[in-house]
């Protein structure tokens, strides 16, 4: 089991979201639940390849 942070708000009768590391592909779901569990699908399809072109936020380091 690992961690994955996301951000999430609530909008009328919807919750947004997104993976923090994918902050281009926001998902919604009518409960929290619902949306945590989309969250959920979308990584598994980030990560088996099914997403092309995926956008992914990363740190650099400099001196």
């Amino acid at each position: 089991m690992r961690a994955i942070k996301f951000t999430f708000w609530q909008d009328g009768d919807f919750y947004l979201g997104y993976l923090n590391e994918y902050p281009d592909y926001p998902t919604q779901g009518t409960t929290k639940e619902e949306l945590v569990e989309n969250l959920k699908d979308l990584l598994v399809d980030f990560e088996s390849g099914q997403v092309p072109y995926i956008h992914k936020v990363e740190e650099l380091l400099v001196a």
